[in-house]
């Protein structure tokens, strides 16, 4: 349950998070379909097995009405630009964008890199 939050894993190596947003279409059914999606039953194999590839540690997206909110743990040395140029290489990956994009607020054919746009960081409590 959201109120009571969520346990956050360690990785027993210093990490970096990255923070990103998306719109989906305004439309119930098709949200509830971006999240069955993305359910352990229907979430495909490669895609898991492709984000794992690149070197990303964890991934967890949240939702808010049609406000999607991705976190994304990674090493230190992770470069994000090379992780997804050669995310989008990878089996099934652009069959994968193609199939949410059709509940997602984007152009069509875009890559995850384009429809995900990178949130800034504005506080932190220990600075």
């Amino acid at each position: 349950m959201a109120t009571q939050g969520y346990k956050t894993k360690d990785f027993g190596v210093p990490t970096k998070r990255y923070c990103q947003t998306m719109q989906l279409k305004d439309d119930a059914e098709l949200i509830r379909k971006y999240r069955q999606a993305h359910d352990k039953e229907h979430f495909w194999d490669e895609i898991k097995q492709g984000i794992k590839a690149v070197g990303i540690l964890e991934m967890e997206i949240y939702i808010l009405g049609n406000r999607l909110f991705m976190i994304v743990d990674a090493p230190l040395d992770f470069n994000w630009d090379e992780a997804m140029a050669r995310l989008a290489t990878l089996p099934r990956q652009q069959e994968w964008e193609d199939h949410v994009a059709s509940f997602q607020d984007c152009a069509a054919g875009a890559t995850s890199d384009e429809k995900w746009q990178m949130m800034e960081r504005m506080f932190h409590l220990y600075k």
